[in-house]
Protein backbone atom coordinates (compact mmCIF):
# COMPACT_ATOMS: atom_id res chain seq x y z
CA UNK A 1 0.00 0.00 0.00
CA UNK A 2 1.64 3.22 -1.22
CA UNK A 3 0.63 6.17 0.98
CA UNK A 4 1.89 8.68 -1.61
CA UNK A 5 -0.44 7.16 -4.20
CA UNK A 6 -3.36 7.43 -1.78
CA UNK A 7 -2.60 11.11 -1.18
CA UNK A 8 -2.30 11.78 -4.92
CA UNK A 9 -5.68 10.17 -5.66
CA UNK A 10 -7.63 11.87 -2.85
CA UNK A 11 -8.66 14.96 -4.89
CA UNK A 12 -10.07 12.74 -7.65
CA UNK A 13 -12.04 10.67 -5.17
CA UNK A 14 -13.32 13.81 -3.45
CA UNK A 15 -14.73 15.09 -6.74
CA UNK A 16 -16.22 11.68 -7.51
CA UNK A 17 -17.81 11.48 -4.05
CA UNK A 18 -19.43 14.88 -4.48
CA UNK A 19 -20.87 13.91 -7.86
CA UNK A 20 -22.07 10.53 -6.54
CA UNK A 21 -23.76 12.10 -3.51
CA UNK A 22 -25.43 14.85 -5.56
CA UNK A 23 -26.71 12.41 -8.17
CA UNK A 24 -27.70 9.80 -5.60
CA UNK A 25 -29.70 12.11 -3.37
CA UNK A 26 -31.37 13.80 -6.34
CA UNK A 27 -32.46 10.35 -7.49
CA UNK A 28 -33.67 9.47 -3.99
CA UNK A 29 -35.69 12.69 -3.78
CA UNK A 30 -37.25 11.83 -7.15
CA UNK A 31 -38.01 8.33 -5.85
CA UNK A 32 -39.70 9.71 -2.73
CA UNK A 33 -41.91 12.03 -4.79
CA UNK A 34 -42.90 9.14 -7.06
CA UNK A 35 -43.39 6.86 -4.05
CA UNK A 36 -45.69 9.27 -2.21
CA UNK A 37 -47.74 9.91 -5.34
CA UNK A 38 -47.95 6.23 -6.27
CA UNK A 39 -48.86 5.14 -2.74
CA UNK A 40 -51.63 7.75 -2.58
CA UNK A 41 -53.04 6.52 -5.91
CA UNK A 42 -53.05 2.90 -4.70
CA UNK A 43 -54.43 3.77 -1.27
CA UNK A 44 -57.33 5.78 -2.61
CA UNK A 45 -57.85 3.32 -5.50
CA UNK A 46 -57.97 6.01 -8.18
CA UNK A 47 -59.36 4.39 -11.36
CA UNK A 48 -57.02 3.86 -14.34
CA UNK A 49 -54.07 5.41 -12.50
CA UNK A 50 -54.14 2.49 -10.06
CA UNK A 51 -53.48 0.05 -12.90
CA UNK A 52 -50.76 2.27 -14.36
CA UNK A 53 -48.96 2.46 -11.02
CA UNK A 54 -49.29 -1.29 -10.47
CA UNK A 55 -47.78 -1.97 -13.92
CA UNK A 56 -44.99 0.56 -13.29
CA UNK A 57 -44.09 -1.15 -9.99
CA UNK A 58 -43.90 -4.59 -11.59
CA UNK A 59 -41.74 -3.40 -14.49
CA UNK A 60 -39.21 -1.42 -12.46
CA UNK A 61 -38.95 -3.80 -9.48
CA UNK A 62 -38.29 -6.75 -11.78
CA UNK A 63 -35.64 -5.25 -14.06
CA UNK A 64 -32.10 -4.31 -13.01
CA UNK A 65 -31.08 -0.66 -12.73
CA UNK A 66 -28.25 -1.38 -15.17
CA UNK A 67 -30.72 -2.37 -17.89
CA UNK A 68 -32.87 0.67 -17.17
CA UNK A 69 -29.85 3.00 -17.39
CA UNK A 70 -28.78 1.44 -20.68
CA UNK A 71 -32.28 1.98 -22.06
CA UNK A 72 -32.37 5.64 -20.95
CA UNK A 73 -28.79 6.45 -22.00
CA UNK A 74 -28.41 4.41 -25.21
CA UNK A 75 -31.92 3.65 -26.52
CA UNK A 76 -33.78 6.92 -25.97
CA UNK A 77 -31.35 8.94 -28.16
CA UNK A 78 -32.41 6.68 -31.05
CA UNK A 79 -35.84 8.33 -30.90
CA UNK A 80 -34.44 11.81 -30.36
CA UNK A 81 -34.51 11.95 -26.55
CA UNK A 82 -31.03 12.82 -25.27
CA UNK A 83 -30.40 13.17 -21.54
CA UNK A 84 -26.98 13.99 -20.02
CA UNK A 85 -25.29 11.18 -18.08
CA UNK A 86 -26.05 12.73 -14.69
CA UNK A 87 -29.69 13.24 -15.66
CA UNK A 88 -29.87 9.60 -16.76
CA UNK A 89 -28.49 8.54 -13.39
CA UNK A 90 -31.02 10.63 -11.49
CA UNK A 91 -33.92 9.45 -13.65
CA UNK A 92 -32.91 5.78 -13.50
CA UNK A 93 -32.42 5.83 -9.75
CA UNK A 94 -35.65 7.78 -9.26
CA UNK A 95 -37.70 5.34 -11.33
CA UNK A 96 -36.44 2.14 -9.75
CA UNK A 97 -36.46 3.74 -6.30
CA UNK A 98 -39.97 5.08 -6.85
CA UNK A 99 -41.27 1.55 -7.38
CA UNK A 100 -39.80 0.39 -4.06
CA UNK A 101 -40.82 3.56 -2.21
CA UNK A 102 -44.39 3.24 -3.48
CA UNK A 103 -44.76 -0.23 -2.01
CA UNK A 104 -43.10 0.77 1.27
CA UNK A 105 -45.26 3.87 1.77
CA UNK A 106 -48.39 2.01 0.67
CA UNK A 107 -47.84 -0.52 3.45
CA UNK A 108 -47.61 2.41 5.86
CA UNK A 109 -50.89 3.82 4.56
CA UNK A 110 -52.60 0.46 5.00
CA UNK A 111 -51.48 0.26 8.63
CA UNK A 112 -53.62 3.30 9.49
CA UNK A 113 -57.04 2.36 10.88
CA UNK A 114 -59.80 3.51 8.53
CA UNK A 115 -61.73 4.93 11.47
CA UNK A 116 -59.14 7.70 11.75
CA UNK A 117 -59.92 8.81 8.20
CA UNK A 118 -63.66 8.63 8.84
CA UNK A 119 -63.31 10.60 12.08
CA UNK A 120 -61.25 13.31 10.38
CA UNK A 121 -63.82 13.61 7.59
CA UNK A 122 -66.60 13.80 10.17
CA UNK A 123 -64.78 16.71 11.82
CA UNK A 124 -64.94 18.63 8.55
CA UNK A 125 -61.51 17.94 7.05
CA UNK A 126 -61.37 17.41 3.30
CA UNK A 127 -59.49 14.62 1.51
CA UNK A 128 -56.12 16.41 1.05
CA UNK A 129 -56.19 17.60 4.68
CA UNK A 130 -56.84 14.08 5.91
CA UNK A 131 -53.97 12.78 3.81
CA UNK A 132 -51.54 15.51 4.86
CA UNK A 133 -52.35 15.83 8.56
CA UNK A 134 -53.69 12.43 9.58
CA UNK A 135 -52.58 9.62 7.29
CA UNK A 136 -49.19 10.73 5.99
CA UNK A 137 -47.39 11.49 9.29
CA UNK A 138 -48.39 8.11 10.75
CA UNK A 139 -47.66 6.23 7.53
CA UNK A 140 -44.16 7.71 7.26
CA UNK A 141 -43.43 6.82 10.90
CA UNK A 142 -44.56 3.23 10.35
CA UNK A 143 -42.71 2.78 7.05
CA UNK A 144 -39.56 4.67 8.10
CA UNK A 145 -37.34 1.57 8.56
CA UNK A 146 -38.29 0.38 5.09
CA UNK A 147 -37.70 3.83 3.62
CA UNK A 148 -34.21 4.00 5.14
CA UNK A 149 -33.42 0.53 3.81
CA UNK A 150 -34.47 1.75 0.36
CA UNK A 151 -32.30 4.88 0.67
CA UNK A 152 -29.22 2.81 1.53
CA UNK A 153 -30.02 0.36 -1.27
CA UNK A 154 -30.31 3.20 -3.80
CA UNK A 155 -27.06 4.83 -2.66
CA UNK A 156 -25.27 1.52 -3.18
CA UNK A 157 -26.88 1.19 -6.60
CA UNK A 158 -25.05 4.35 -7.68
CA UNK A 159 -22.08 2.06 -8.29
CA UNK A 160 -23.53 1.18 -11.71
CA UNK A 161 -23.47 4.82 -12.87
CA UNK A 162 -19.97 4.23 -14.22
CA UNK A 163 -21.49 2.17 -17.05
CA UNK A 164 -22.94 5.34 -18.60
CA UNK A 165 -19.64 7.24 -18.29
CA UNK A 166 -20.66 9.21 -15.21
CA UNK A 167 -17.52 10.16 -13.29
CA UNK A 168 -18.67 8.65 -10.01
CA UNK A 169 -16.64 6.74 -7.41
CA UNK A 170 -16.70 3.45 -9.30
CA UNK A 171 -15.75 5.06 -12.61
CA UNK A 172 -12.86 6.89 -10.94
CA UNK A 173 -11.55 3.69 -9.34
CA UNK A 174 -11.78 1.67 -12.57
CA UNK A 175 -10.20 4.48 -14.59
CA UNK A 176 -7.23 4.83 -12.24
CA UNK A 177 -6.71 1.07 -12.08
CA UNK A 178 -6.73 0.90 -15.86
CA UNK A 179 -4.22 3.73 -16.24
CA UNK A 180 -1.81 3.07 -13.36
CA UNK A 181 -2.54 -0.49 -12.17
CA UNK A 182 -2.62 0.62 -8.52
CA UNK A 183 -5.39 -1.85 -7.73
CA UNK A 184 -4.91 -2.11 -3.97
CA UNK A 185 -4.80 1.65 -3.41
CA UNK A 186 -7.76 2.36 -5.70
CA UNK A 187 -9.99 -0.30 -4.17
CA UNK A 188 -9.02 0.73 -0.65
CA UNK A 189 -10.04 4.32 -1.37
CA UNK A 190 -13.22 3.13 -3.09
CA UNK A 191 -14.23 1.17 0.02
CA UNK A 192 -13.40 4.06 2.36
CA UNK A 193 -15.36 6.57 0.30
CA UNK A 194 -18.44 4.36 0.07
CA UNK A 195 -18.31 4.02 3.85
CA UNK A 196 -18.02 7.80 4.16
CA UNK A 197 -21.15 8.14 2.03
CA UNK A 198 -23.25 5.32 3.49
CA UNK A 199 -22.31 5.04 7.16
CA UNK A 200 -23.68 8.47 8.24
CA UNK A 201 -26.97 7.72 6.47
CA UNK A 202 -27.23 4.36 8.21
CA UNK A 203 -26.43 5.83 11.65
CA UNK A 204 -28.85 8.72 11.15
CA UNK A 205 -31.58 6.31 10.09
CA UNK A 206 -31.03 4.16 13.18
CA UNK A 207 -31.11 7.23 15.42
CA UNK A 208 -34.35 8.56 13.94
CA UNK A 209 -35.93 5.10 14.06
CA UNK A 210 -35.12 4.81 17.79
CA UNK A 211 -36.60 8.26 18.43
CA UNK A 212 -39.77 7.36 16.57
CA UNK A 213 -40.08 4.11 18.50
CA UNK A 214 -39.54 5.97 21.76
CA UNK A 215 -42.17 8.57 20.85
CA UNK A 216 -44.66 5.84 19.93
CA UNK A 217 -44.12 3.38 22.76
CA UNK A 218 -42.41 5.54 25.40
CA UNK A 219 -39.50 3.11 25.93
Amino acid sequence: MDVNVLKAYLPLYNEALLLTVKTGFAGILTALIIGLSGAAVLHFKIPVLKKVIAAYIEVFRNTPLLVQLFFIYFALPKIGIRIPAQGCGILGLGLIGGAYMTETIRSGFESIDRIQTESALALGMNGPQVLLHVILPQAIAVSFPGLMANVIFLLKETSVFSTISLLDLMFTAKDLIGMYAKTMECLFLLTVYYLIMLLPVSLLGSFVERRLRHAEFGD
